[in-house]
């Protein structure tokens, strides 16, 4: 049995003082609930003081992004090393890394390797545009994400990766895919083609989330299909009651 993981993406929002008050606005409804687990992923500046308040509430805290090295002359990048002693999970290759920085499959795939051997959990999102979605080449593109982003990964722990299915083209735009779609999608492309990566055993035991436009309005129908372990949460992760509604969704899973 795979339990399920609701991802919260902050993404360039909420500095030090609003990350504080939106941890703690969500404390109360988060801690309660049972057979889930939950992260948070705020902005760099703000991952020490939320690390602080969820000590000891069994709630994980998350990085949107890194660089592979472990230091050096990188001006403005952020090393594993300086995210080990806060974090436990990473976020890789998001699709606005990839558009927005041209950031490549292998780009992600140095970042994989340097997240596990640091004991980072990555989540690595995979998912095709809105153009590639209507050329039929969806199936393409995933399979072209995976096999690139865990070329010569070694794992020593089933549980070590989660994977976030995130269609562009759903992404802030309001238009989530279908949970049926989603679910034919990591069926017969995602874990298949992690199975010939990394093994059987390892594609059935990782989790599996959907990532785009994900609302409280929306999420259980995803969370009812049983190939999708949960969600990788963007705008809706900003907001009190609608994270934590998510979040019991997949508790109820």
């Amino acid at each position: 049995m795979r339990t399920p993981l609701v991802a919260g993406n902050w993404k360039l929002n909420k500095n030090v003082p609003e990350s504080c008050r939106l941890v703690t606005d969500m404390l109360p409804g988060l801690q309660s609930l049972p057979g889930v687990d939950i992260v948070l992923c705020p902005p760099f500046t703000s991952l020490m003081v939320v690390s602080i308040l969820l000590e000891g509430t069994g709630i994980y805290l998350g990085a949107q992004n890194m660089y592979w090295e472990k230091e050096g002359a990188y001006t403005g990048e952020i090393s594993p090393l300086m995210l080990k002693d806060l974090c436990q999970f990473v976020i890789l290759g998001h699709s606005e890394r990839r558009k927005y920085f041209n950031e490549a499959d292998q780009d992600v795939n140095q970042k994989v390797k340097s997240a596990l051997g640091h004991n980072l959990t990555p989540i690595i999102c995979v998912g095709e545009t809105l153009e590639e979605n209507e050329a039929g080449r969806a199936t393409e593109v995933i399979i072209r994400q995976i096999k690139a982003g865990l070329a010569d990964v070694i794992l020593s722990d089933r549980n070590q990766l989660v994977i976030a299915y995130e269609p562009v083209w759903a992404i802030g735009t309001g238009r989530a895919a279908t949970a049926d779609g989603v679910e034919l999608i990591i069926r017969n492309v995602i874990r298949p083609v992690t199975a010939g990566i990394l093994g059987e055993s390892i594609a059935q035991a990782m989790r599996v989330l959907y990532g785009g436009s994900v609302n409280a309005g929306n999420a259980a129908e995803f969370f009812q299909k049983p190939e999708v372990d949960g969600a990788l949460v963007g705008g809706a992760s900003l907001k009190v009651e609608d994270f934590v509604r998510i979040a019991q969704f997949a508790s109820q899973k």
